[in-house]
């Protein structure tokens, strides 16, 4: 009889699986959902990631140490002799390195396509140290070699972009010049994604006015030399517009363009994980209830207690295996699409320029698969010791609930729980990242699905007393006197729901508080942008033409250029604009108070992101590298940026100019006169451009710009609202499946009812009454812990994670449609499950009670 036992129990567990497919499909499902999620996320930014370095390391070539300028402007070449020189460098190589485009070519807003690398090399420096780079020339004899001053060596993306073939003339811009070019032959040790051009180092400087200027120095160790002190030795002579980098920090940097955003969204799949894990929890308690009598047969014929509780654990690892494995396979089918469609940044535009190549992650698949796994025993653990503490005698001769209705649910370790996670939320980031967050959102879902039952009573206590209909009492006192079975029931409800809420109430106000914020910063009627002019843009002589344009009131230039502050962070935007020191708030959105600058300093305001990353408030003092020095400047306030998450700095022009010597401009805001005619006006503005910068250059009217922004902010956020859709789907199926496995494992109580004298409509009544309460407090429930969890998003993740704060805007659309859809197919489930449970004959229906 013994060795019977695991046969029967296997029996019953493959018997229970083929009886009700749908449970264990709906657990298995949820699992798969979050798995595939969390893999998604992680196999595309890897492979993002891997293209990015790939592509930083076709532009940086093989050397050991590079000395990078602060700002596009370079610095003094100067500084490459002394580098050469120092003791452990075999070879130095100047690069003078632009950002340009394919000339002629007028661009749109829409199309921002087009943009090339452009290097100097000294082709003899560069053999040595960085020989990837170094053209190979194709042609017949005659045609330009390395050295000529009209040779361009083009990548085969560069190819592409400038629409040509080697042996073709063709044009690029850069610095603000266009100049003309043979193109002699192809970068073969380039890749396929990146666009580069590499000329002469000569010709770089004398054609595009970089005279005297360098923006790089490739540096080849000697063999053996001990690169500690060796770089310490070139950091020594380095000005203060530049500093040195080595692969490490360069990969640090890389990896830190999207570190924030792929955590969050990992730590987003990891919460939709943990919403399938209660979804288990619930499918795997409903079918523990259903089968009590079956595991007080197997316990009454020998099974012992821990055997019992093992075979339950092992069937939910079942469900959790069959749903990881199904999860990593959705999860590379999603990765293939999000890189088709969204690229390699899912949408959040950190790598534009590097294509991601998906390649399968083995390791991962088997970390995700045992999170799924694990994830799943979890949640069945809790049903299991139920079912192992019951008491053999009394489960087979019970129906349904064996919970005394006079038992009071504990409320204390839900409230612990959603305690611990309000103190969890006070804590500061973890190595750069809400990680204390993330656990916060997580105690708080598993404290409020802890105090369901309590709430639930207190919920349905005030309908006690109440006179209602025979159908309507028995409900409400059904659900009042079994609170347990009710949080089952509404535990798969207030998962899903509150992480919907929770991301909805995050997308919503921080998509009202970007929109508010570009109706803020965008006051003109007209804005333009040069591209590729980091190095020079618009001189006093154009700027005097467009500020003459008929139909122009007002004209404010803006010069804004990428300043590297640290080797292992992204650049910041330092821009250089018209400030009037009395009204700084006038020029952009200032958070909070300013302070007074002190005479004699020149003040600077630091966006949002900038003082959290760099620990800037105002009041204090810094310096900047400009103009070759470290100028102390005076942080006089901080305003609010959501356009640069790595930081901005706003300076008025007047004193960039006095620290730079460089007048030029890059943006410029028009402010049309009464009556003028925006086209006509743009038109002219156009014409009044240098022939080499008009196709360069954006035009954009506030609308325009505002749709494209708000778009972008959507595509970034493509991923979050996919996640929502998951999340109402799982929700509305977790529902069905809940309502529908109670009501079936209630037939005995149904036949019981009609055997003293309830009719088959008032129990179809009361069927319909507890799931549209139950669907009722489980969204009430849900929207409270979503709006708790929203303000832990919205007030701790995102600004430990992005730097930027946002005020809370509720989606009151979204919540209606949900209360009215989850009500609906609570009440619409619990009537469909009751026809089904009353279509038995009620004498059959009690047989076991004869």
């Amino acid at each position: 009889m013994t060795a019977l036992l695991p046969v029967a129990a296997r029996w019953m567990v493959t018997g229970e699986w083929r009886a009700h497919p749908g449970r264990a499909i709906i657990g298995a499902l949820a699992i798969a959902v979050g798995v595939a999620l969390g893999f998604a996320v992680h196999l595309v930014n890897r492979s993002a990631l891997d293209s990015f370095a790939s592509a930083v390391s076709t532009v940086n070539g093989a050397a050991d140490l590079q000395v990078h300028a602060a700002t596009p402007a370079g610095f003094d070449e100067g500084l490459y002799p002394r580098v050469a020189r120092l003791p452990g460098v075999a070879a130095a190589s100047p690069v003078v390195e632009l950002a340009a485009s394919a000339g002629g070519r007028e661009r749109t807003v829409a199309d921002r396509s087009g943009r090339i690398t452009l290097l100097g090399l000294d082709v003899l420096r560069a053999v040595t140290v960085t020989p990837s780079l170094v053209g190979a020339p194709l042609g017949s004899v005659g045609a330009p070699r390395p050295f000529d001053p009209d040779a361009l060596f083009v990548s085969r993306a560069a190819l592409a972009s400038l629409g040509a073939k080697v042996g073709d003339r063709t044009s690029l811009v850069a610095a603000g010049r266009q100049r003309h070019f043979t193109i002699a032959g192809l970068l073969s040790g380039a890749g396929d994604d990146q666009a580069l051009a590499v000329i002469d180092i000569a010709d770089a400087q004398w054609r595009f006015g970089q005279l005297g200027r360098l923006q790089r120095i490739d540096i080849k160790l000697k063999a053996g030399v001990d690169r500690g002190a060796a770089a310490a030795a070139i950091a020594r002579v380095l000005p203060a517009d530049a500093e040195l980098v080595s692969a490490a920090s360069e990969g640090q940097r890389s990896e830190s363009l999207s570190r924030a955003y792929r955590v969050n969204l990992e730590m987003l799949a990891m919460v939709a994980l943990l919403t399938g894990g209660f979804l288990v929890y619930s499918a795997q308690s409903l079918a523990v209830a259903r089968r009590r009598s079956q595991f007080a047969l197997l316990r009454v014929l020998g099974l012992q207690r821990r055997a019992l509780v093992a075979q339950l654990v092992i069937e939910g690892a079942l469900i959790g295996l069959v749903g990881a494995l199904a999860g990593i396979l959705l999860g590379y089918g999603l990765a293939d699409l999000a890189v088709t469609r969204l690229g390699g940044d899912l949408g959040g535009g950190y790598f534009r320029g590097a294509t991601a190549h998906l390649a399968f992650a083995p390791l991962a698949a088997l970390a995700y698969t045992g999170l799924g796994i694990a994830v799943a025993v979890a949640s069945s653990l809790v049903p299991a010791r139920a079912a192992g503490r019951a008491q053999p005698a009394v489960a087979l001769k019970a129906a349904g609930d064996l919970t005394d209705p006079r038992h009071r649910p504990r409320a204390l370790p839900g409230v612990a729980l959603i305690a611990a996670g309000g103190l969890a939320a006070l804590g500061p980031p973890l190595w750069g990242l809400p990680l204390l967050g993330y656990a916060a959102m997580a105690l708080i879902l598993a404290g409020g699905i802890a105090v369901m039952p309590a709430l639930a009573r207190a919920l349905l206590s005030p309908l006690q007393g109440a006179s209602w209909p025979p159908a309507i009492d028995l409900a409400v006192r059904r659900l009042w006197g079994a609170p347990e079975q009710a949080a089952v029931a509404l535990c798969g409800i207030v998962a899903s729901t509150s992480l919907m809420v929770a991301m909805a109430v995050m997308v919503t106000s921080f998509r009202g508080s970007v929109d508010a914020w570009l109706t803020a910063v965008l006051p003109s009627d007209i804005y333009l942008h040069v591209e590729g002019a980091e190095a020079g843009g618009l001189d006093r002589a154009a700027q005097a033409r467009l500020a003459a344009t008929p139909g122009v009131a007002r004209i404010a230039f803006v010069r804004q250029l990428p300043l590297r502050l640290a080797p292992d962070r992204p650049a910041v935007m330092l821009s250089a604009q018209p400030i009037d020191p009395a009204d700084p708030g006038a020029s952009m959105p200032l958070i909070g108070p300013g302070v007074a600058v002190p005479a004699g300093a020149t003040a600077i305001w630091v966006s949002e992101p900038m003082g959290w990353l760099y620990g800037l408030k105002p009041g204090d003092r810094t310096s900047l590298p400009l103009g070759g020095a470290a100028r102390p400047v005076f942080v006089a306030g901080v305003w609010r940026d959501y356009a640069r998450q790595f930081g901005a700095i706003a300076i008025a022009d007047t004193d960039f100019a006095r620290l730079t010597g460089d007048a030029s401009t890059s943006e410029a805001a028009v402010t049309l006169a009464p009556g003028a005619d925006a086209a006509a006006t743009i038109a002219a503005l156009r014409r009044h451009l240098p022939p080499a910068l008009a196709p360069q250059t954006l035009f954009a009217e506030p609308r325009q710009m505002r749709t494209m922004a708000l778009a972008i902010f959507d595509r970034s956020f493509a991923v979050t609202y996919a996640l929502e859709a998951i999340a109402i789907v799982i929700g509305l199926i977790g529902v069905a499946a809940t309502f529908s496995a109670q009501t079936l494992a209630r037939k005995r109580e149904f036949g019981m009812l009609r055997h003293i004298g309830v009719r088959r409509r008032q129990i179809m009544a009361m069927l319909a009454t507890e799931g549209a309460a139950l669907g009722l407090v489980g969204v009430i429930a849900g929207l409270g812990l979503g709006l708790v969890m929203a303000q832990v998003l919205i007030h701790v993740v995102n600004p430990q994670s992005f730097h930027w704060t946002m005020d809370t805007q509720l989606p009151w659309g979204l919540f209606g449609a949900l209360v009215m859809a989850l009500v609906a197919a609570a009440a619409g489930t619990a009537v469909i499950a009751g026809r089904r449970a009353l279509s038995a004959d009620a004498v059959r229906a009690v047989r076991d009670d004869w």
